[in-house]
């Protein structure tokens, strides 16, 4: 299988701090993948170098290049957004389109044009004079009308209200993914993108903690409420993490048998924030 980011032994230092660690990563094209992890984790060292930003150790692919080599290529196919403060303050939004359509052949200006009449922003706006959530809306509007394979989000919604969020995340489902598009996120607000992503990424020290479909995640994890009187049958069931909620005990499963868990309590899926919470914690309430 051909993969839009194949990573084989993935490592990247800093002088003597190893932020990525040795992993293996293959993400297939059509895939929507969150990668989550703590502060420090290593998701902007990994991302450094699968845009060509970095260098590493390892062997990396990225849409059949090598990032490191062939990084003015790579980008006629991958697009970045980061934090929005990228977009120069000074530039009026009509001089931003123009030199987004100088500089990418893949650019469309009709369906820039198009998406901006749904918001406030006028190409007479500069940067400057437009609030975070519709510099937002105007990145997002330049790149999704660049034709191309892989998108990768780095904390894009961050200092937006919810109401900005929801709509970014919206309109990145409804108007430009399709199953020959990859977005790759990075998010601390996990519980925002989980109804969105296909795949889930875990990276704890540099290293890989989870790699798995959202269909393997929900059919391999479980969470159980149990009242008190049964939180001791519970434990000895061995689970992966216990908290405590309102007086009852939630108890987080790795693989368990789910007909030995039924009588004890009610079964649920857990959230992704749930779940990232067990794993970094290494099960540690």
């Amino acid at each position: 299988m051909n993969h839009v980011i194949d990573a084989q032994g993935l490592t990247k230092r800093y002088k003597s701090t190893v932020a990525v660690d040795n992993i293996d990563l293959q993400i297939p094209a059509g895939r929507i993948v969150g990668l989550i992890g703590p502060n420090g984790a290593g998701k902007t060292s990994a991302l450094k170098a699968i845009l060509g930003l970095a260098t590493y150790e390892g062997q990396l692919s990225v849409l059949g290049k090598d990032p490191s080599k062939d990084r003015a290529a790579l980008m006629q196919d991958v697009c970045f957004i980061a934090d929005v403060a990228v977009l120069p303050r000074w530039i009026r939004v009509w001089q931003l389109i123009e030199l987004t359509e100088d500089i990418h052949p893949k650019f469309s200006r009709e369906k820039c044009l198009r998406y901006l009449a749904s918001t406030k922003v006028t190409m007479d706006h500069k940067v400057k004079q437009l609030s975070k959530g519709m510099v937002a809306q105007l990145h997002l509007a330049l790149v999704m009308a660049i034709d191309v394979k892989l998108l990768v989000l780095d904390e894009p919604t961050l200092g937006l209200d919810i109401l900005f969020r929801k709509q970014f995340y919206t309109n990145l489902l409804n108007d430009y993914f399709d199953e020959q598009r990859t977005i790759l996120i990075t998010t601390h607000q996990v519980e925002e993108i989980e109804h969105i992503l296909s795949d889930l990424v875990f990276i704890q020290d540099g290293r890989i903690a989870l790699n798995s479909s959202m269909d393997d995640v929900q059919e391999r994890y479980v969470e159980l409420m149990v009242a008190p009187d049964n939180a001791q049958a519970a434990r000895e069931l061995r689970p992966l993490n216990e908290r405590e909620l309102f007086g009852r005990h939630i108890f987080l499963f790795d693989k368990a048998n789910r007909e030995q868990l039924e009588p004890l309590g009610e079964l649920r899926t857990p959230s992704v924030a749930d779940l990232f919470v067990a794993i970094m914690n290494g099960g540690d309430a």
